[in-house]
């Protein structure tokens, strides 16, 4: 039995479903079918009993079950342990943020020099005008990114912080006194463009094209940098929307951030280039995986 087949039973033998075993492992039904008949022939029993309804392993399935992952799990054990000494001989991850985000990142990266003494972090900060260059680069190994991320040669990892959302107004602004802001509010004040460097679905997850409403939000004057952004929001040339945490550490005189209360929960991940995948980012994305994401 090759190793896919083997993942293809185990998974089988956890979901009993083939529709779903088949989404889980990226592959189609068609394959998880003919693998599990291959194995069936090959060994001369049935492994699954199968209705229009149901899936329920048998007795000689059950058996198989636990034998393969019994074998499974110490052959995981074993590469934990040869990739763990390999980390101890130390590798610095250079880990992208949006502003101070690397402060509410600290459970993740004490955790993981704790696992891993031979290894460390360093943050570089990366802007909305330009997320995804210098992980193609190679400048950076990993980027905390808003979702969605749907870029072929990259890969999304656990979730590492969830927030709502602000709109940074300058403090002479109409919306200032109200307080909070909407997404409708948007459609009648300029907002920041970010730019070419962005594909347009990234941007438009956190600065929207239209309001629920359906309408037209305007772009304004272009900025690249955070900075770039609150000068022209100072000045009142326009608003923009950004993470919560923005407002959590920054207090620029001239501005205020209100929040917006009819905007999705923003979801930031662990991205990096899937070539780039290396022994440090899978423990990186497993600490961050297993510590569960930070709600800001």
């Amino acid at each position: 039995m090759e190793l896919r087949d083997i993942e293809i039973f185990l998974t089988l033998a956890q979901e009993l479903h083939f529709g779903r075993t088949a989404e889980r492992l990226r592959v189609s039904q068609a394959r998880v079918s003919q693998s599990v008949s291959r194995q069936e022939r090959r060994l001369g029993v049935v492994l699954f009993d199968r209705t229009s309804r149901r899936v329920s392993l048998t007795p000689v399935g059950r058996r198989l079950r636990d034998d393969l992952q019994q074998a499974v799990d110490l052959l995981k054990e074993g590469l934990d342990r040869a990739e763990a000494a390999g980390l101890a001989e130390g590798r610095t991850l250079r880990l992208g943020v949006f502003g101070h985000a690397g402060h509410e990142l600290r459970a993740l990266t004490d955790a993981f020099r704790a696992r891993y003494p031979g290894s460390d972090i360093q943050f570089r900060e990366i802007n909305g005008s330009d997320p995804f260059t210098a992980l193609r680069s190679g400048a950076h190994h990993v980027n905390v990114l808003w979702l969605p991320v749907a870029e072929p040669d990259f890969t999304v990892g656990p979730t590492v912080l969830t927030g709502g959302r602000v709109l940074a107004v300058a403090a002479d602004h109409p919306l200032a006194a109200r307080g909070t802001a909407s997404l409708e509010d948007l459609a009648d004040h300029q907002v920041v463009d970010l730019g070419p460097g962005a594909p347009e679905y990234w941007v438009a997850s956190m600065v929207p094209i239209r309001t629920p409403g359906g309408r037209r939000i305007p772009r304004g004057p272009a900025a690249h940098t955070f900075h770039e952004i609150l000068a022209l929001v100072a000045s009142g040339q326009c608003v923009h929307p950004l993470g919560e945490i923005a407002a959590r550490y920054s207090s620029p005189p001239g501005i205020v951030f209100l929040p917006v209360e009819d905007a999705p929960e923003l979801r930031w991940a662990l991205v990096w280039r899937s070539a780039d995948e290396s022994p440090a980012v899978r423990a990186l994305a497993r600490t961050a995986a297993e510590l569960g994401p930070v709600a800001l």
